[in-house]
């Protein structure tokens, strides 16, 4: 991600210790940015360095004491977090997984079967609920390009964006976004099997957008790709409804699921805002319960086709 002079400027963008390396988590303690290689896992949220010293500079004797026989007892425990982006790596290796699955004989067109979404597993009228296939549409694709391309996205914005949020944060933003595209996808294509990760992806697109302009980074990269990721379905079918002349077929024959890109950019973007609005500490609570109602606000939003339908 390319930056302005403005935010390269704002220490608070960038790891106290690490002036090179651009993060999004805060010290719990002294409310610094620190990095993934600096930061401690606490109690609740994480601790840099020197917090960490003060810390343990301030324990009694007799709780060096216990720590001392906690240690002797267990197995060394890690103090300073990977930096590896391990969420990006366990999705891709969960979703590869499953692709691999797909390719037995007579095993592969059940588990597709068993994850794919279609709208009529979430609608009361149809007589059959299964709303896991809301967040499993992400693990099933339809061929290797498809599955190749969707995790060589994630890998690419989830090396980077994955410890600037934090693991946790990361996670959120992916499920939800998988969830904001099935919604988006009941909605806007009732009855339509989809498979893939793309509203999931799109999400991480739409959060790195937002939080992108919120720390004041040049988003216009970011723009762009969205832009044209999000055209390209359509593209390719003015192409092939230039000898139909039907465009609304030819868009459908493409196969792309333009619904879902669409629910999950939304969605990433809204959670992108709450997780710029509520950076601090102090807002964690308001951070959780806006993560919260949107999730509620995503599944409210399937009573629309359950009532009309």
């Amino acid at each position: 991600m390319s930056t302005t002079e403005e935010f390269r400027r704002n220490s608070d963008n960038f790891c106290y210790r690490h002036p090179d390396r651009q993060s999004f988590v805060l010290c719990q303690r002294c409310m610094r940015t620190v990095c993934s290689e600096c930061r401690t896992p606490a109690a609740v949220g994480v601790i840099c360095p020197e917090c960490m010293a003060q810390q343990q500079a301030a324990q009694t004797p007799a709780q060096k004491k216990a720590e001392r026989r906690w240690a002797s007892r267990s197995r060394p425990m890690t103090v300073v977090a990977s930096g590896r982006p391990r969420v990006t790596l366990t999705i891709v290796a969960v979703t590869g997984l499953v692709y691999i699955i797909g390719l037995i004989p007579g095993v592969g067109g059940l588990v597709a079967n068993l994850l794919a979404f279609n709208s009529i597993f979430v609608l009361p009228q149809a007589g059959v609920f299964q709303p896991w296939r809301l967040f499993t549409v992400a693990l099933v694709h339809s061929g290797f390009f498809h599955v190749g391309l969707n995790m060589l996205a994630l890998w690419f914005i989830g090396r980077s964006l994955e410890p600037m949020l934090g693991r946790a944060r990361f996670l959120v933003l992916y499920l939800l976004g998988a969830l904001g595209g099935s919604v988006a996808v009941t909605l806007l294509a009732p009855g339509v099997w989809t498979v893939g990760a793309s509203g999931a992806i799109f999400a991480l697109f739409g959060a790195l957008l937002v939080i992108g302009r919120h720390i004041g980074a040049d988003i216009r990269v970011i723009g762009i790709l969205i832009a044209i990721n999000f055209a390209w379905p359509f593209v390719l079918a003015a192409i092939n409804a230039i000898g139909s002349g039907d465009f609304i077929g030819s868009l459908t024959a493409v196969g792309i699921s333009w619904q879902a890109h669409l629910g999950g950019l939304i969605t990433g973007a809204l959670v992108g805002l709450i997780y710029a609005r509520t950076r601090t500490a102090s807002r964690r609570g308001v951070q959780i319960g806006s993560l919260v109602g949107l999730g509620v606000a995503l599944l409210a939003l399937l009573a629309i086709p359950a009532v009309l339908f």
